[in-house]
């Protein structure tokens, strides 16, 4: 069987990204221009600017991919593209880049699902092995989905509000730290100690989560000590709800090892880059002999490559996207 080489555009957000990835497991090359500095200074991702900037950007990206790569659109066998979910003026801009480039060079347009692409970027780290367990856990997901198969994907548990990534971005927020929240989170709380008791709802009867009531229990003690007077220790406030929140994540793990018999697990979305994360899932991996694979730390965050990794089992199967391909908000993959 020839290599399959597919050219991954990924816009969903404030990373202008291109990729080649060839068999859906090797990256040849990946740009990734992040907007992270410009955003920065808003305390957050500003849609209308995050849009804007992908406009002026995509053409550059795609010229270095192409120089870098040393590869021609001629060379490509299908052009992929995340079309959801994600901000849609974001989404729109690589969404119709992709469709020009379909048009213009005649080649297959595959639409692939940010989340799922997620998931596939595991693949350019380690092939996946099925039957598995993903752990899905980013800025808008906290979800726990078996797969059988190949874009086979069966909600286990879930978050029944908040998701883990946004619960870190509003503590990082409480506790006046800069933007991006989780990765400052976890940089503070390695100086803090676990000594704050904070409240969540834990239904151990299911594989759901909650993060809203440890959120509001953080926002509620910066509250209350300021009104007593007190002083907040941040680094040990940030170290016990980090502790808190991956808590959480670790007993349904745990729960699914020891009911279900999960061998494979995987971990997915930008969450995943958390080193804290990783040494405790490891651990917990490590005591029952489970298979473990996190994808490397440039995959974790949104990416290209995990786009072309997640477009290769939908080129094998044909299933392919016409040009009048949308982009959508909120479109859900489980």
């Amino acid at each position: 069987m020839k290599d399959i080489y597919i050219l991954a555009i990924e816009t969903s957000c404030d990373e202008t990204s291109i990729a080649i990835v060839k068999n859906g497991c090797d990256c040849i090359y990946m740009n990734v221009l992040s907007q992270m500095d410009i955003h920065a200074d808003f305390g957050g991702v500003v849609p209308e600017v995050a849009s804007r900037m992908h406009t002026e950007n995509i053409t550059m990206v795609l010229e270095d991919v192409l120089k870098k790569s040393k590869m021609k659109i001629e060379d490509i066998d299908a052009i992929a593209v995340s079309y959801a979910p994600g901000l849609l003026g974001s989404l729109l801009v690589g969404v119709e880049f992709a469709k020009t480039l379909s048009y213009l060079f005649d080649k297959p347009l595959i639409a692939v699902n940010h989340i799922a692409g997620h998931i596939y970027a595991n693949n350019l780290t380690n092939e996946l092995k099925f039957p598995l367990l993903a752990l899905v856990i980013s800025g808008g997901h906290t979800d726990l989905v078996m797969m059988e198969k190949d874009y086979d994907f069966k909600v286990l548990g879930k978050t029944l509000d908040d998701a883990i990534g946004e619960a870190f971005d509003k503590v990082a927020r409480v506790l006046d730290l800069k933007y991006p929240g989780g990765p400052n989170v976890e940089k503070l709380a390695l100086k803090g100690k676990n000594t704050y008791k904070l409240g969540y709802y834990d239904d151990k009867n299911s594989y759901n989560l909650s993060y809203s009531g440890l959120k509001s229990s953080v926002i509620n003690t910066v509250h209350n000590e300021k009104q007593r007077g007190n002083k907040i220790n941040k680094s040990d406030l940030a170290c016990s709800f980090q502790t808190q929140a991956f808590e959480q994540v670790l007993k349904k793990l745990e729960k699914a090892i020891l009911n279900l018999g999960i061998k494979n697990i995987i971990v997915a979305g930008g969450v995943s880059a958390s080193k804290y994360l990783r040494k405790e899932i490891k651990a917990l991996c490590d005591k029952y002999n489970v298979n473990l694979s996190i994808p490397d730390f440039k995959y974790c965050t949104d990416n290209a490559g995990m786009i072309g990794a997640a477009a290769y089992p939908l080129y094998l199967k044909g299933k392919f996207s016409s040009l009048d391909l949308n982009a959508s908000s909120s479109s859900e993959i489980f």
